[in-house]
């Protein structure tokens, strides 16, 4: 874990791209896709099915690392609404098994709106916690510090004529230095979108600055990805330590 300054608050940036929340002792998480395979399968599309259970291993070992009391995740916890009922019985007892041990809540996205809290946890379209918004999906024009997902951003650069791809957190900051953050997708069967992507950038509005950032051999990286007052778009920054 990196530690990272973020809307006056002290968190820290796993390798397996959740956000810990020390103050809340609570671990944030965006994108399960849960049973996303399975999804796939009713519509002709064969994958082996075993994602869920690779994501909730992820799960149970951020909260290990962490000691996370608390869980929040940040929407399309599963691919479809229908996805709690097609847990096959070892991930619905690994998914049960976790609801139990932890304060967990399910906050809804676009793919799992009418989603059913069938193996425990609560569910909410989006919470307020200690001045923090959590909801799926950044909202344009929001002005209180936030916590999303919905857009699976990936850092896209070249190193050494090479061209790389990893998952990573968008953060934006304003004058008064707030902040909103859209994590990475967690779930093991995710694709990603490029962290500069106008889309991005434009729900992420207002800010002053917005960079990915992302843990790197024990530091936090970061790379610059639009300032005030350039026109949206993307730039390729530098990397430097945070």
């Amino acid at each position: 874990m990196v530690p990272l300054s973020f809307a006056n608050e002290e968190f820290f940036l796993t390798e397996g791209r959740a956000v810990f929340w020390p103050r809340e002792n609570a671990l944030l998480v965006a994108d399960l896709h849960l049973e996303k395979a399975s999804f796939y399968a009713t519509h002709g599309q064969m994958l082996p099915p075993y994602d869920s259970r690779e994501t909730l291993e992820r799960v149970a070992l951020a909260i290990r690392e962490t000691g996370a009391r608390r869980v929040f995740t940040l929407g399309d916890n599963f691919h479809d609404n229908a996805g709690t009922g097609r847990l096959e019985p070892h991930a619905a007892g690994m998914l049960a098994a976790l609801t139990r041990a932890t304060d967990w809540v399910w906050i809804t996205g676009n793919h799992d709106h009418a989603m059913e809290a069938q193996a425990g946890g609560t569910l909410a379209h989006e919470l307020e916690v200690a001045g923090m918004v959590l909801r799926h999906q950044a909202k344009a024009g929001e002005t209180r510090p936030e916590f999303s997902g919905h857009y699976h951003p990936r850092l896209h650069i070249t190193v050494r004529q090479r061209r790389i791809r990893r998952p990573c957190a968008v953060v934006s900051r304003d004058a008064s230095g707030s902040g909103r953050m859209i994590l990475p997708a967690f779930g093991a069967l995710t694709g990603g979108m490029d962290a500069a992507d106008p889309a991005i950038l434009k729900a992420m509005q207002p800010a002053s600055t917005i960079h990915a950032m992302l843990p790197a051999g024990g530091k936090l990286v970061q790379f610059s990805l639009w300032t005030s007052p350039h026109p949206a778009g993307a730039a390729e920054g530098a990397a430097s330590g945070a």
